[in-house]
């Protein structure tokens, strides 16, 4: 297919109008969470991924999970668990059953702050869905947005035991 297809076009365009709409949302919430806790939006979401793994055997996320989740290198997932961890806010520790296993938590300092900027992300959120959706040409996909209806998944208030 020659580049001038119309397909092709219409498809670009629409994978432009999403990377707008990530990268506003992304720096609208980011100016919100480092204004009012001290947190990236790559922070917060390793806080928020961390703090919905389930208890009990098997229930913790390797490193590799981790890096998958929040949609980084291992290494640069790596670097963001050292930073949370020299902060408290994140623990490490090796697998029961595989020594060569790594396993991330999060602290009852991270919990507290994941919940004081859970609130913040999800008024910085709608903001900036708002003003995303005054644009005609993001507008689609804001109500794309809005539609996704997620998935029930539980919100640990207390770290497990080690």
């Amino acid at each position: 297919m020659p580049a001038t297809d119309p397909a092709l076009t219409a498809l670009a365009h629409g994978w432009c109008a999403l990377s707008l709409l990530h990268g506003r949302i992304e720096a609208h919430t980011e100016k919100a969470l480092q204004r009012g806790h001290g947190l990236s939006v790559r922070e917060y979401s390793l806080l928020d991924v961390l703090s919905r793994q389930h208890d009990g055997p098997g229930g913790h996320l390797q490193m590799k999970q981790v890096a998958d989740a929040v949609v980084l290198s291992q290494s640069a997932t790596t670097r963001l668990v050292t930073r949370l961890e020299d902060r408290g806010l994140l623990t490490r520790y090796l697998c029961d059953t595989d020594r060569r296993g790594i396993y991330t938590d999060v602290t009852e300092a991270g919990l507290a702050l994941l919940g004081e900027a859970r609130p913040t992300h999800t008024a910085a959120l709608g903001e900036a869905l708002t003003e995303a959706a005054r644009n005609p040409e993001l507008a689609p996909l804001v109500r794309a947005v809005e539609e996704l209806r997620p998935t029930a998944r539980p919100v640990r208030t207390h770290p497990t035991p080690e």
